[in-house]
């Protein structure tokens, strides 16, 4: 259900929509939220569903977390030591939070890469939470050694300002694309998350080539939330 074809559009809150869907006797909620905090706040209030973050505001999304960790996983094994380069607009990507806890979780080296202004004060070294999480501005300082690349999508719908110069400058200083990989280690692995500008973010070419896991990604998505969906609903029935 959407917002546009629910009682939200005739005022009804967030918390009562909730209410109702617990009433019909609903087990799992999946909730994909404009606001940081929805889904947590749904699952405070609510005692007899099960609640399921599908992406919250510029907060989190703890689905697409796990699919890009069992994708990474399947192909390099432990991730322990591992440097695993994000690229692009962190400051806007609940994407990019999620998963620089899940790889850094794991034991992996995680640098994060791209424009200052696209950096949120949380993983700049003065305010760095973890550890094992780094800031290098210049990718081609970052991918050096690197055995992933993620690439995120320039989120235009919420920039509000001039974040950089132009999209041109963008594509020069940030793009992943052949040359960049190059400087990676042998064998170094291409991810995106998507949708996907293709031709800005990622190159064409490298986009559509034997590195890019991209579109396992979208496979291995499904089998992940399946089995989280199993996993949910499973507890709900045995009580825990």
């Amino acid at each position: 259900m959407t917002a546009t074809a629910s009682s939200v559009e005739k005022g009804e809150s967030l918390l009562n929509t909730g209410l109702t869907l617990q009433a019909m006797g609903v087990d799992t909620i999946v909730i994909r939220h404009p606001h940081s905090g929805a889904p947590h706040f749904l699952a405070r209030n609510l005692t007899d569903v099960a609640v399921i973050n599908a992406g919250d505001g510029t907060h989190a999304h703890p689905t697409q977390a796990l699919l890009d960790l069992y994708t990474a996983q399947s192909h390099l094994g432990d991730l322990a030591g591992r440097r695993i380069v994000i690229v692009g607009d962190v400051l806007h990507s609940r994407v990019a939070r999620s998963a620089v806890w899940g790889f850094a979780r794991l034991g992996a080296e995680v640098v994060l890469s791209g424009p200052a202004t696209l950096m949120p004060e949380a993983f700049t070294p003065m305010g760095n939470p973890l550890a094992r999480v780094s800031v290098q501005s210049d990718l081609d300082l970052a991918v050096r050694g690197a055995d992933l690349v993620m690439a995120l999508r320039l989120q235009s719908e919420r920039q509000h300002g001039g974040f950089f110069p132009s999209l041109r400058e963008y594509v020069r200083r940030w793009q992943v694309n052949e040359a960049r990989m190059g400087l990676a280690k042998s064998g170094a692995l291409l991810m995106h998350p998507g949708p996907m500008n293709e031709g800005v973010e990622v190159s064409t070419s490298l986009a559509h080539g034997d590195r890019s896991l991209i579109e396992q990604q979208v496979t291995n998505g499904v089998a992940v939330r399946m089995a989280l969906l199993y996993q949910v609903a499973s507890s709900a029935n045995t009580g825990t």
